[in-house]
């Protein structure tokens, strides 16, 4: 996207009719099953769950006035990404996700060091996203990011 977003509404307004449903879904999923503790908001021109700074006051190390980055949902030209930091800083948690997704899915799985992306949009594991939401907590969450930072 190349124009500045002011809000979740605006950023769903931007979107075609096909791509709002689908980021309509994958935001239910996602606020339905991340454990108590984030927060929805818009960051980085994208749909965010973030830990907010009245939990963690130290903020993301990039930007420390921007509550630590958890999940992001953003609609790129030609696919859907998914970003899930908890995947980058947890190599268990990577693992169960690449295996499960092997089990479960006839795609090959396209997928950066925090970024799942989705290509094809018939083909989105909705049900092992809501799972892969459930595997963290807030705590466990922020113990990791400390960790990487600390390497």
């Amino acid at each position: 996207m190349q124009n500045q977003i002011n809000s979740i509404e605006e950023y769903l307004q931007s979107l075609s009719i096909e791509r709002r449903l689908i980021i309509d879904r994958l935001r239910t999923i996602i606020s339905d099953n991340l454990p108590y503790g984030f927060k929805e908001q818009l960051a980085y021109n994208m749909i965010s769950y973030v830990v907010p700074l009245n939990r963690y006051p130290k903020g993301y190390h990039v930007t420390k006035a921007q509550p630590l980055p958890f999940i992001s949902l953003a609609s790129q030209k030609n696919h859907i990404a998914l970003y899930h930091m908890g995947i980058y800083g947890n190599k268990e948690l990577e693992g169960w996700f690449v295996e499960e997704y092997k089990q479960r899915m006839s795609t090959k799985l396209d997928m950066g060091k925090s970024c799942i992306r989705f290509k094809n949009v018939n083909t989105i594991p909705y049900e092992l996203i809501a799972e892969l939401c459930r595997k963290m907590s807030v705590e466990e969450y922020i113990k990791i990011y400390e960790h990487s930072l600390n390497r």
